[in-house]
């Protein structure tokens, strides 16, 4: 998962994450409040199809972009599309241009950050930050001559997600709060992309609600009771207003996720480290699910399309109940 392949953090052992669940009780997540919330205002249907996140994913994953190392020719194809998809919906940049640029190790990096306005006079001055990494790696070990690191699932998948979510609140302007939406460079050269991004907006008046990132969601999990598990579990009570305003169980706790400390390694930990919120990470990828990580066959046609359409379309509740909420109704665990 996350922090990349130059990260300090130890890499994590499958089968002994895999371990980690048996003799595991449900039961010990804990229960969300689950009813029909006003501050959430789609119903439980499909609002993202499979066939938009796999005209996302079969793209950003392809040959042509190489792997979307950072500082290459591809991911600069894979902002640029980023962009026309931002730019086709309505969602403005958030600063005056989409591409936020940093320094990554001697490299040219930037990130694409997008912003939907909130409708309501007051608290669209208060943001939800949602994010993922559309870099990869760029190449892996050879296997059958084939080099190229296509990082669909790491991470197009969180990519398309995050494309299809500016979209929709572009479209449908259902928050009252103001979205900021954030694809990051440079994560797996050290999760450099969210950290800039995290500086530069502490520099100014902003200060987010809550920021929530996407990460590896392209196949399901097995034998659970949610959609996704949440990192950094306990920390917050994300899960359970976000279920609540859900009206189901999507978000839910994974033992492994704990156990190999995950809310520090992606992106969503930079903007715990500025701020202080509730910055935690979605994903399904459960170490037990899929074997091609940082792999060459991590290929588009591997990829769950319908899956990836539901974990958007239930994200959608969830994301609505945050950003139309009277009150700072998410809170971190002191």
């Amino acid at each position: 998962m996350a922090c990349g392949s130059h990260s300090n953090v130890r890499e994590v052992d499958a089968a002994a994450a895999a371990d980690t669940s048996k003799g595991y009780n449900q039961n010990t997540t804990i229960s969300a409040n689950i009813n029909t919330s006003s501050n959430s205002l789609t119903t439980a249907k499909e609002l993202v199809s499979p066939d938009a996140i796999k005209m996302h994913v079969e793209y950003l994953a392809s040959d042509l972009l190489k792997g979307r190392n950072t500082g290459s020719a591809g991911i600069d194809e894979a902002a640029t599309y980023i962009i026309k998809q931002f730019q086709g919906a309505g969602v403005k940049p958030y600063f005056s241009s989409y591409r936020d640029k940093f320094d990554a190790k001697g490299v040219s990096g930037f990130n694409v950050v997008g912003m939907v306005e909130g409708t309501d006079p007051d608290l669209k001055n208060e943001y939800v930050v949602i994010g993922a990494h559309y870099d990869h790696i760029g190449s892996a070990k050879i296997v059958n001559g084939d080099s190229i690191a296509n990082g669909a699932n790491d991470n197009a998948s969180g990519t398309s997600a995050v494309i299809e979510l500016a979209k929709y609140f572009a479209k449908t302007k259902t928050n009252k709060r103001s979205i900021i939406f954030a694809l990051f460079a440079a994560e797996e050269m050290g999760l450099l992309g969210s950290a800039h991004l995290a500086k530069r907006l502490k520099t100014t008046s902003i200060n987010p609600y809550v920021m929530f990132n996407i990460e590896m969601i392209g196949v399901p999990m097995t034998d659970k009771d949610y959609t996704v598990y949440l990192t950094g579990f306990e920390n917050s009570n994300m899960a359970e207003k976000f279920n609540g305003y859900s009206g189901s169980k999507v978000m839910g706790f994974l033992p492994q996720a704990k156990q190999y400390n995950l809310f520090k390694r992606s992106d969503n930990y930079a903007f715990y480290e500025e701020f202080k919120i509730p910055a935690q990470t979605v994903s399904t990828f459960d170490f037990t699910n899929f074997d091609f990580y940082h792999h060459v066959d991590d290929e588009a046609t591997v990829m769950d399309f319908n899956h990836i359409a539901n974990v958007v379309n239930q994200l959608i509740p969830g994301v609505e109940g945050m950003t139309n909420s009277n009150s700072h109704e998410i809170i971190w665990n002191e």
